[in-house]
């Protein structure tokens, strides 16, 4: 095989640009060979832009077609699972967006299914890409601050109006999203602290719904974590706040680094502070510190960076930046926050699927019996009924987008 012969599934904002950038060459040994959307408008408009590109309203006539070597994912939330599964079963390579569901239970079929397949599944972090974060996974994996004692990461420049929930029936809610700050605009970040930091053994999280718009999910979340060696976690984020902040911190034995703003400043000692504190005669130390800046140099790859990824590892065997299997992690940290919010206890960590599945189900049932004012459907309405609102796509907005939004890249103020 020279080349990967890819059928975007869900042509809204976020499938048409992957589509868009495909067709035009962008993505080396890739190309495009179908679309599918439930909406017709959106098939006539990707025939329309892509010279008369196959398309297809149902995506089961995608899993069946022997022409195609590869599916990218770009649906509702709750069918990203459900479409992978299938995909890799019918012998498909499967590169699907965040998050990997809406529940852990469902992620961990999913993972059993591609490992077993013998297929290159992916998952579209397009933030791994980003050389801060990068790097700062790198100092963590080599010891450079030592052992980990805290990381902070306030991510509050989320910031969304009530126009914006309203743009589209499955928005901010149980059936449609599986959630709101935490399980549409967080997953990124979710992915990048558990990336950067490793997962916790345990949290505890306040989830705040509604606390700025009117919506039936939260807008405003704060996790406290713990990790084995005793070190702790705070991740603080909303969709209410303007304007907002992107700042990561992390604390070890010997210093701490900071990513905000588009930089990196590194800041050590010399030696370890656990030693230190027992052999310094001071009671007030003031030991040196070399402080290092690290500032973004290029752009992020991003999308094309993943989809070129991707590519080379179905060509090429390359390893993949950000493995599919690895999107339960985020998921579950977020799943997590909601059953201790819910609940109001700890949670351990890892989470069984079916606690949470249970406690979501609970949640989805009370929302389709009280209402939300916003339509929000059962979840197959919810989800391949309106593929077309993916990722912000209003109902008034153009059938076509074809373009990356700054958005949905790595922002820091």
């Amino acid at each position: 095989m020279d080349k990967v012969r890819a059928a975007v599934i869900g042509y809204g904002n976020m499938g048409s640009a992957h589509a868009e950038h495909i067709f035009r060459g962008d993505v080396e040994g890739m190309e495009l060979a179908a679309v599918c959307d439930t909406d017709g408008r959106k098939c006539e408009a990707a025939r329309q832009s892509f010279g008369g590109i196959k398309t297809e309203m149902d995506y089961r006539k995608i899993l069946a077609d022997g022409e195609i070597d590869a599916v990218i994912i770009a649906v509702p939330h709750p069918l990203h699972p459900v479409i992978a599964e299938e995909a890799l079963k019918a012998g498909k390579h499967v590169l699907t967006e965040k998050p990997e569901g809406i529940d852990t239970a469902s992620a961990e079929r999913l993972n059993r299914t591609a490992e077993q397949s013998g297929r290159v599944f992916g998952i579209m972090f397009n933030q791994r890409t980003n050389e801060l974060f990068a790097k700062m996974r790198e100092l963590m994996q080599q010891g450079a601050l030592g052992e980990m004692k805290r990381t902070v990461w306030i991510i509050s420049n989320w910031y969304r109006t009530q126009a914006y929930y309203d743009s589209g029936a499955w928005r901010a809610t149980w059936n449609g999203e599986g959630g709101g700050v935490l399980m549409n605009q967080c997953p990124h970040n979710l992915d990048l602290w558990q990336w950067i930091c490793g997962m916790p053994c345990r949290l505890r999280a306040v989830c705040r719904i509604g606390h700025y718009h009117t919506i039936d999910v939260e807008d405003d979340a704060v996790l406290y974590t713990e990790y084995e060696n005793g070190a702790s976690g705070v991740f603080i984020t909303s969709t209410g706040e303007y304007p907002g902040t992107n700042r990561l911190e992390i604390s070890g034995t010997k210093g701490k680094a900071v990513i905000e703003n588009g930089t990196l400043t590194l800041s050590l000692i010399d030696g370890d502070e656990r030693v230190l504190v027992r052999k310094s005669k001071e009671g007030f130390p003031s030991w040196p510190v070399r402080t290092e800046i690290i500032r973004q140099q290029k752009p992020d790859s991003a999308h094309i960076g993943i989809l070129k990824n991707f590519t080379d590892a179905i060509l090429k065997g390359t390893p993949l930046l950000a493995p599919g299997t690895d999107g339960i992690y985020e998921l579950m940290l977020a799943n997590a926050a909601y059953l201790s919010s819910g609940e109001d206890r700890w949670v351990n960590l890892p989470l069984s699927g079916d606690e949470y599945l249970s406690f979501l189900h609970s949640l989805q049932e009370k929302e389709r019996i009280d209402g939300n004012g916003r339509d929000a459907g059962n979840g197959k309405d919810s989800g391949a009924g309106k593929a077309a609102e993916k990722d912000g796509g209003a109902r008034d907005r153009s059938v076509h987008a074809g373009e990356y939004s700054e958005r949905w890249s790595v922002r820091w103020n």
